[in-house]
């Protein structure tokens, strides 16, 4: 069954409802919807970019107390309390996002639960949100003329508006902005190195799940008419994070499936116990918990993995990036002149405490130029090409690139420059396919934001970001692997699927970490032909290498390193004559 059918008759079967179920199941399922709302968000936030949240039912409130307010206080109609509470809410998810996503790991967690108590706190205190009693007397929504005052009736407003923040997440998901944000678990010096500013994203999609959350507290503040504290404490969040979790990571539609269950079991739950137990007999949280951890314990990777696993008939979890027809690919920019200095490392020493792993080197790389940097483990090759591309300060010395200093700057603005990377263990993201990966590369050769993304506005440039993906992959020679998972591939093919990567970027300096670590003879004559390419093209490369035989047919200038200092420069045939060069390869009786 294709996806567009499949999601077709889903959608026709959910708005058929009201006409076949009974006010109660239709209530529920507007709970449902209001729920999904906010574990879409979560869905974002937690399951895609690895951000736990355990404040979105504050969100939630802030969402449903400011439509409330205005609606009373002020007689305001729904689409002007809509428009003020988002604004209002963007501002605070800003604040709040600004603070608290500064900090990882658990500190991110409980600074989201101090978030959460004290909006939860506030809620209850303000007089002018009515203390603990809340906010009554709501006036219904009235569209067309038409009052929605009833359930039945307000399912149609609140599910177009869930099924259209959906299809917003998923075309956010399969854009440039949702490919930096699916990358975000596969850490940070990677994502970095692609230019994709960590702390926006991580904000972008803090404020995109506290919005989703706010929306659903518009429509519960209509739908109740009715607001107070209970519905926003804790324990409300962490039931929005259970939904997002057993939901799972495949489908945005997983966010869905998440919310109905977790409703669902608690109605049930709410409804059956009692009779069997006795009215006495308050064990519903308990069994609810259990109940959760069975259904993770189950299927750890969510319910949407499981159902397409035992169904076979729903449709691929997310669908991957496909290039586009007709080969599109991004301008490139004009190289440097042959000759022309792209690197300075002038005199760069790095220190860790009393451990010095760089001790005053000093080197350069000239465009349409390979210079291999050479060493036995431990020399410092791999210390050094993360001081030039800023994951690491120099504790002396500067590093220039075409004649600016960048020591010190981020690593995403030193990616901007012009300087891409591969990595001594190769960093890919095992989530995408092997096109996705290297369009990751492009993503400072596009503008467009998460709002355009969201509504499919930048759909010839990520069509371009693709094409440029798939013309790398079959200039590295991986044509025809295009919609495989890295994790199909070979250790050789996966480092090439990073050298694409790295190109797709369209750097004017290339550092090569091992890039033929694992590959066949076959394949290190490829890459060398490769490489030399690029090096007529006017690339600077700068290649890290162990295999010699490799390097000395290679490369213009060879720097050797040992114990963290430089030791050698020159031609090849100059450092293999080294008395030095020997000795630290071979040993002195040697």
């Amino acid at each position: 069954m294709s996806r567009l059918v499949f999601a077709a008759a889903a959608i026709f079967a959910l708005f058929a409802a009201p006409l076949v179920f009974s006010e109660h199941r239709i209530v529920l399922m507007n709970y449902v919807g209001i729920a999904t709302l906010v574990a879409t968000g979560l869905y974002l936030l937690t399951s895609i970019g690895g951000l736990i949240s355990f404040g979105q039912a504050a969100f939630v409130g802030v969402g449903a107390y400011t439509t409330a307010y205005l609606a009373t206080a002020h007689a305001m109609p729904a689409g002007l309390t809509l428009v003020i509470m988002l604004a209002v809410n963007f501002a605070l998810a800003l604040l709040v996002g600004a603070i608290t996503l500064r900090l990882s790991g658990y500190y991110l967690s409980i600074a989201t639960i101090a978030w959460g108590l004290g909006a939860y706190y506030l809620f209850g205190t303000l007089d002018m949100l009515g203390g603990h009693t809340g906010i009554g007397n709501i006036p219904g929504i009235t569209v067309l003329g038409v009052s929605l005052t009833q359930a039945r009736a307000f399912f149609y407003l609140e599910w177009s508006i869930v099924i259209a923040m959906m299809i917003a997440v998923h075309n956010l998901l399969h854009s440039r902005e949702g490919r930096a944000v699916r990358a975000l678990k596969s850490g940070g010096v990677m994502v970095s190195a692609m230019g994709i500013d960590i702390f926006r994203t991580r904000i972008a999609i803090f404020v995109a799940a506290a919005m989703l959350a706010a929306i659903a507290g518009w429509l519960f503040a209509y739908m109740q008419r009715f607001v107070s504290p209970a519905p926003f404490n804790l324990i409300a969040s962490m039931e929005y994070l259970f939904m997002a979790v057993i939901g799972g990571t495949g489908s945005v539609v997983a966010a869905l499936l998440g919310a109905g269950i977790v409703v669902a079991l608690k109605d049930v739950l709410t409804n059956t116990l009692p009779k069997l137990l006795g009215s006495n007999v308050n064990i519903e949280a308990l069994v609810f918990g259990v109940a959760v951890v069975a259904i993770l314990q189950w299927s750890p990777g969510g319910l949407w993995s499981l159902a397409r696993r035992v169904g076979g008939v729903l449709p691929a979890l997310r669908t991957p990036d496909r290039s586009p027809s007709g080969g599109r690919t991004l301008p490139r920019k004009l190289r440097k002149d042959p000759g022309a200095e792209l690197l300075s490392i002038t005199n760069v020493g790095k220190r860790f405490a009393g451990l010095v792993a760089i001790d005053d080197v000093t080197m350069s790389v000239r465009a349409g130029e390979i210079v291999a940097l050479i060493g036995p483990n431990g020399a410092g090759k791999t210390t050094l090409f993360n001081i030039i591309t800023g994951v690491l300060k120099p504790s002396s010395g500067t590093v220039s690139f075409c004649g600016d200093q960048v020591s010190g700057r981020l690593p995403n603005r030193i990616t901007e420059l012009g300087i891409s990377r591969t990595f001594q263990h190769v960093k890919l993201v095992p989530t995408m396919t092997t096109l996705e990966n290297v369009a990751l590369g492009t993503h400072l050769r596009g503008r467009a934001g998460f709002v355009a993304a969201s509504l499919r506005a930048e759909r010839a440039e990520n069509a371009g970001m693709l094409g440029e993906a798939a013309a790398q992959i079959a200039r590295v020679g991986l044509q025809g692997k295009e919609a495989l998972s890295p994790t199909d591939l070979p250790l050789g093919d996966q480092r090439i699927v990073e050298i694409a990567r790295a190109l797709a970027s369209d750097p004017y300096l290339l550092l090569l970490d091992e890039p033929a670590a694992g590959l066949r003879l076959t394949e290190k004559r490829a890459l060398a032909d490769l490489l030399r390419s690029l090096r007529a093209e006017g690339l600077g490369i700068v290649l890290v290498e162990h295999d010699m035989e490799f390097v000395m047919g290679l490369a213009d200038r060879v720097v050797v390193m040992n114990f963290g200092r430089q030791i050698a420069e020159g031609t090849p045939a100059d450092v293999q004559s080294d008395r030095e060069v020997i000795r630290a390869y071979l040993g002195e009786e040697a």
